[in-house]
């Protein structure tokens, strides 16, 4: 099922013009703010008319249909729970309004993992809590498409982590697109399938995340600071020493103990910042994880900096090193190279792993 968005729309001093197309999976609406994620998302729902709206839903429009009618879950920032009722009354409210017994109820409510909060008000919910029911509430009014608008920004680290699991797993297996609109990138990048980014109104790009995220052209819209490649991989091995062997098309990396099976699935992602560069395989090293690499591309990342592209057996990577160090080894697009990497930020699925250092 996929989401077809044409909008049009006159603010005071602002105008939205914008024309895209979600996948099934997540598709992250990316920017700063004001630059009109929530008014699209907004105008998906049906919460704002636009000038002009062309929105079709697996072909089907739906931008003329009130929001009740447009099969569409959404989970907002703070959660919106009905305090009088309980978390059971939530999360079947949709349903008794339809006046049937709801979908799927005991599969949601393991999905999400809140069987022990049935019988609680939202009062008495943690903030991560809360998101998880409203997202469980969001998926029993039988949606055809969720919309979550930074469901995580009013959360703290730990309950970021205790809801971050869950979204992936719904990324997964919901087989739904999921608009998702944020301005953290780490978050994008463990999230994402296919990243959205608005400027001032303006669709500016859209495509893969791992091939966005690992593009140097489009690593100034991201922001420089977070730039870095998405790798998929998966476990090889537990090594005795109590690490995880993790295997990619350039060789093996090595983790933190993760939970799994050799064969498992693995998505990583390798900060730009946090890979170093040599011309000839490193020796006497502490680090571990060190990758042969060919140089797609380089370009200026600032006054001093250079983003480097490389290619990982078909996989990108990038490193961010100095201009004087790219000149020094003699960096080139088409040389061979070894990436030593510093460290790892992992995410599997319905999992994160701490970040692998060296």
């Amino acid at each position: 099922m996929t989401l077809e968005i044409r909008l049009s729309h006159q603010f005071p001093g602002f105008r939205l013009e914008v024309e895209l197309t979600a996948p099934p999976g997540l598709t992250c609406l990316f920017g700063s703010s004001g630059s009109g994620k929530t008014t699209v998302i907004n105008a998906v729902a049906g919460l704002l008319k636009p000038d002009r709206a062309d929105i079709l839903l697996d072909g089907q429009p739906i931008h003329q249909l009130p929001p009740h009618k447009r099969g569409i879950g959404y989970v907002f920032q703070d959660a919106r729970l009905f305090p009088h009722l309980t978390v059971l009354g939530n999360l079947t409210y949709a349903a008794r309004i339809r006046r049937r017994a709801p979908k799927d109820l005991d599969r949601t409510v393991a999905l999400l993992g809140i069987g022990a909060l049935l019988d609680r008000r939202p009062g008495a919910l943690s903030g991560g809590e809360r998101q998880r029911v409203a997202i469980g509430r969001a998926l029993l009014s039988e949606p055809r498409l969720i919309l979550m608008d930074e469901p995580l920004a009013a959360l703290d680290e730990a309950r970021k982590a205790e809801i971050l699991p869950h979204i992936e797993t719904l990324r997964d297996v919901l087989g739904l697109p999921i608009l998702y609109v944020s301005h953290a990138l780490p978050e994008v990048a463990r999230l994402a399938t296919t990243i959205a980014v608005l400027d001032a109104g303006r669709l500016v790009a859209q495509g893969p995340a791992a091939r966005l995220l690992s593009d140097p052209e489009t690593a100034s819209l991201l922001g420089l600071a977070d730039a870095g490649a998405i790798l998929s991989a998966r476990i090889a091995a537990q090594e005795a020493d109590g690490l995880t062997r993790v295997e990619t098309g350039a060789g093996p990396l090595w983790l933190p103990r993760l939970t799994g099976a050799p064969g498992d699935p693995v998505r990583l992602r390798i900060a730009a910042q946090d890979v170093m560069l040599a011309t000839d395989r490193p020796v006497g090293l502490s680090a571990l994880n060190i990758l042969s690499a060919r140089i797609l591309s380089l370009r200026p990342a600032d006054a001093t900096g250079m983003l480097v592209q490389l290619d990982l057996a078909g996989q990108p990577l990038l490193a961010r090193v100095t201009q004087r160090s790219a000149q020094a080894l003699g960096l080139t697009p088409g040389r061979e190279v070894f990436a030593i990497v510093k460290s790892v930020a992992m995410a599997r699925d319905g999992e994160s792993a701490p970040e692998a250092r060296g």
